[in-house]
């Protein structure tokens, strides 16, 4: 954590900020590492493109499909930076979200790879504590290992 309202996260991927990007932009793909297996993820909604929407959806077993992520992509820089808020939804409308985040992740070339970094901002430090109490770290983490085990493989 970099202050009260932020958490972080950052792995080293040994894949090209390119092949980071195809995983993020195709549909199917990020549905398979974007929630913690043995969680199914389904991509409702992925338009990359400021106002565009994105929304995922998940399901555990045989059980009905949950609403995860109902955002609104910020900002789109293909293979450097994604930004995406759950504050707004497709085309800027306002809502009020089980958990108001804005996600910045970036895609830096490092040594071969990409050095995937996320920054989640919180609108207050106790939305911040519930989110990491919630298991930011290992729930985040196991994305990124999934997303590093998909292109590293």
């Amino acid at each position: 954590m970099t202050n009260d309202t932020e958490l972080t996260i950052s792995r080293l991927i040994k894949a090209p900020p390119s092949a980071v990007w195809d995983a993020w932009s195709d549909p199917a793909k990020l549905a398979s590492w974007w929630i913690p297996a043995p969680i199914l993820c389904r991509v409702d909604t992925l338009d990359l493109r400021p106002g565009g929407g994105f929304v995922t959806r998940m399901r555990e077993g045989d059980g009905d499909w949950q609403p995860h992520v109902d955002g609104c992509f910020l900002e789109v820089l293909p293979e450097k930076r994604l930004v995406f808020t759950t504050v707004m939804t497709e085309g800027w409308q306002p809502v009020e979200p089980w958990l108001a985040i804005t996600a910045i992740l970036t895609f830096e070339p490092r040594n071969g790879g990409t050095l995937y970094s996320a920054r989640v901002l919180h609108k207050s430090p106790e939305d911040s504590r519930q989110h990491e109490e919630m298991g930011f770290q290992d729930g985040w983490g196991a994305t990124l290992g999934q997303l590093a085990d998909m292109l590293e493989s």
